[in-house]
């Protein structure tokens, strides 16, 4: 495959953490294949979660892939792994050594439309230590996502996650920032992204 990765990065302009984003970290070419391949072969699961004491059907579809066992929970949700498979271990090699850096675990989030979303949180439950680097590959649809400091409120960022795009998060980025994926008002295509993690 030719013209795989393009590791130029952007470096967001964030205090108290590090956030850098690759916009074209695999081509056009291999992001569409690796959108359509994903959209197959994941084991896609829609749970319920616990809101205000409310459950209610989670608005994306998940999944998660490892192959050390290891469970992960959040929102009273428990997740066994699958076993990693030749595509999600391709890109997760590929994300592996550009920020050198070793993961254990991803979770996937299907968006099927502009109705799915993911609300404001960090990425801090205790499996994960208490600074996670996290590491978000994103296929398909571009969405907005959002950062917000948890003390400094004019530190704000919204950021594009493209096609084909990883976005690292670490050095803080769990301790200090919220993050989100909202609803959108236009239509939206479906988008997958995979988020990798290190449980300890």
């Amino acid at each position: 495959m030719l013209d795989l990765f393009n590791k130029e990065p952007i470096y967001l302009n964030l205090p108290d953490a590090e956030f850098i984003y690759y916009p074209n970290f695999f081509s056009k070419e291999n992001a569409d294949l690796f959108l359509e391949t994903l959209s197959k072969e994941i084991a896609w699961q829609q749970d319920d979660i616990t809101i205000f004491g409310k459950k209610i059907a989670q608005p994306r579809l998940t999944a998660l892939y490892g192959n050390e066992g290891k469970s992960y929970g959040y929102s009273n949700i428990v997740m066994h792994p699958h076993p990693l498979n030749t595509t999600l271990t391709f890109i997760k090699d590929a994300v592996e050594n550009t920020i050198n850096e070793h993961f254990t675990t991803i979770l996937l989030n299907l968006y099927r439309n502009e109705k799915d979303s993911n609300g404001w949180h960090a990425d801090n439950e205790k499996e994960l230590g208490r600074d996670p680097i996290i590491a978000s590959v994103s296929f398909g649809e571009a969405r907005m996502f959002q950062i917000k400091h948890h003390t400094k409120k004019e530190f704000k960022q919204s950021l594009l996650l493209e096609h084909g795009s990883l976005l690292v998060m670490r050095n803080g980025a769990q301790l200090h920032y919220k993050h989100q994926i909202p609803k959108a008002t236009k239509p939206k295509n479906p988008r997958i992204n995979l988020t990798f993690r290190k449980i300890i």
